[in-house]
């Protein structure tokens, strides 16, 4: 038996036979070329055909898996469309005089090593998908096609690496799950597979061989564990395990559409952090009673310059339409630290957790502010939509916040551009300093949501992203409990409603101590909601 770790992006087990997806090489070798021009053609006439075949793709997407989902490949078309990766592309062309083939690889591989080598695991995900688009493009100037995973019977299907249009290719009633010696949790394959509901391993490096071919396997995606040509024993727990995967899952969809009230009776908002659009229909399977974390900086870490207010309108009437009368509460622009476009233009610094980042640059950039609150308030009109302030440190900077969007307030109104006037809004508690001056922002704020990760990075004054001081970040840490406790007593004194929506919400072992201490909301990612839903109905708080 051969046992292999990788990283799980959907929980579940497959057994079966390992069948290797094998895509044909292309050769990208530097070629030189006669007719620049010529090559530029040629480019250009495959751009066009990889265009219409990723429409086709976005249709086949939206019938399979959702609308959401086929974003992705619109994504897709937008990066084809690039200005920087043509400039790139047909700089390499008549600069060097070589093939489009040499220069869409190079190109490529050179913004996808950009994605890669950035610290926000959603960014990097990215590069899987700039590849994505280099194999159709190359594919389409070779007269050929990319050539899609099929599968002559049920099997567990591997691979280097998916891409996003491979996965969506997947005949799900053969495909057990699939793993690959590449990839990343974050990607837009891993995506699919979670909402096509495919255990599925990425990461599992160079021990994953094509020799494995045929070979009995069976895919472990609790653990993260591949086992090749399983022994007897581990067969049995993996059959085990799988049933009772099955059962467990049974048993937590049968609380769908149930009360999220604890035995003795107290009514706790389940709610769902979400990184856009795309997570709305995992949102929705799930039940959530609303969303509490809409990070909206994706919108503006997914562009390539400020994304419009007619763009960003758009984006958050779909979010407000598509959840119906479920709140949904969207945090403003939260980008720095490990969140960065290059567009905005920030300076180096020694410590960007601690720097310009969140409201910060909303307060100093108030032009950028402003666009986003006047399509927020827009927006506002089509559903239960509220807005909450991030990295807030004082009452000034809510007071200077609340100033702003007046003025955005009074530019619609001159416009004669309804919103709604009664829109709640609300502050992140991430800073000691606002742990400390609560009792004076809950004069300002209609609720607090507790943004666990930050706040016990600074309380702690131990970096989330730094690795080496791992084991001094403590998740669980007492000093940030009682923390959670003063905010949620200072809330409650002013009649306000506290949430958490840090990655502490969706320990379970926290649940009863969060509710004992008056936290009225929890806001966890879809696929949490379920086990967090069925603690609460566990508690008896009254003993």
């Amino acid at each position: 038996m051969i046992e292999i770790n990788g990283v799980s992006v959907f929980s579940g087990v497959a057994i079966g036979e390992l069948r290797f997806l094998q895509k044909r090489r292309r050769e990208t070798e530097r070629v030189e070329a006669a007719d620049s021009a010529a090559e530029l053609e040629r480019f250009e006439a495959a751009r066009g055909e990889a265009d219409m075949e990723l429409e086709r793709l976005c249709e086949k997407a939206t019938k399979e898996v959702g609308e959401e989902e086929a974003a992705i490949f619109d994504v897709h078309r937008m990066m084809l469309s690039d200005p920087d990766y043509l400039e790139a592309i047909g700089g390499i062309i008549t600069g060097e005089g070589v093939t489009a083939e040499y220069a869409v690889s190079r190109a490529s591989e050179t913004f996808a090593e950009m994605f890669s080598s950035m610290d926000d695991p959603y960014m990097s995900g990215r590069a899987a998908d700039v590849r994505d688009i280099a194999e159709r493009l190359l594919a389409k100037l070779s007269n050929g096609d990319e050539g899609r995973p099929a599968l002559s019977a049920p099997a567990i299907l591997a691979a280097r690496d998916l891409s996003p249009s491979d996965t969506i290719q997947l005949e799900k009633e053969k495909t057990l799950g699939f793993v690959t010696s590449g990839g990343s949790a974050n990607s837009h394959t891993a995506i699919l597979a979670r909402t096509m509901s495919i255990p599925a391993l990425v990461n599992l490096g160079e021990k994953l061989l094509p020799e494995y071919d045929g070979h009995f396997a069976a895919l472990d995606g609790f653990t993260g564990t591949l086992y090749i040509d399983p022994d007897a024993e581990t067969l049995t727990a993996m059959e085990k395990k799988k049933a009772e995967s099955a059962e467990a899952r049974a048993r937590l969809e049968g609380l769908k559409g149930k009360a999220n009230v604890t035995i003795d009776g107290r009514r706790v908002k389940v709610f769902a952090n979400v990184s856009g659009l795309a997570d709305i229909e995992a949102v929705l399977e799930n039940d959530a009673e609303g969303i509490g974390l809409f990070r909206s900086e994706f919108i503006y870490m997914e562009s390539d310059c400020f994304p419009s207010e007619e763009r960003q309108f758009e984006i958050y009437r779909r979010a407000v339409e598509k959840m119906g009368d479920r709140e949904v509460v969207i945090r403003t622009l939260d980008i720095g630290a490990d969140k960065q476009a290059a567009y905005f233009d920030l300076p180096h610094e020694q410590n960007p957790a601690m720097g310009m980042r969140g409201i910060r640059i909303c307060l100093t950039r108030p032009e950028i502010f402003q666009t986003q609150l006047r399509a927020l308030l827009r927006a506002s009109v089509y559903g239960k939509l509220a807005i909450m302030f991030p990295m807030i440190a004082s009452p000034r900077e809510v007071d200077e916040a609340m100033s702003v969007m007046e003025e955005a307030r009074e530019s619609l109104r001159r416009q004669n551009i309804p919103f709604r006037e009664d829109i709640s809004v609300g502050i992140m508690i991430e800073t000691p300093s606002a742990v400390m001056m609560s009792a004076e922002l809950a004069e300002r704020a209609d609720f607090f949501s507790v943004g666990t990760n930050d706040l016990t990075q600074y309380t702690l004054a131990a970096d989330r992203q730094n690795q080496q001081i791992e084991r001094f970040y403590d998740a669980r840490s007492e000093a940030v409990l009682r923390m959670i406790k003063i905010v949620a007593d200072n809330a409650h004194a002013a009649g306000k409603w506290v949430g958490i929506c840090g990655e502490m919400g969706a320990d379970t072992e926290l649940t009863e101590k969060f509710l004992r201490m008056g936290i009225d909301e929890i806001s966890v990612s879809p696929g949490a909601l379920l086990p967090l839903r069925r603690k609460i109905r566990s508690l008896d708080l009254s003993k």
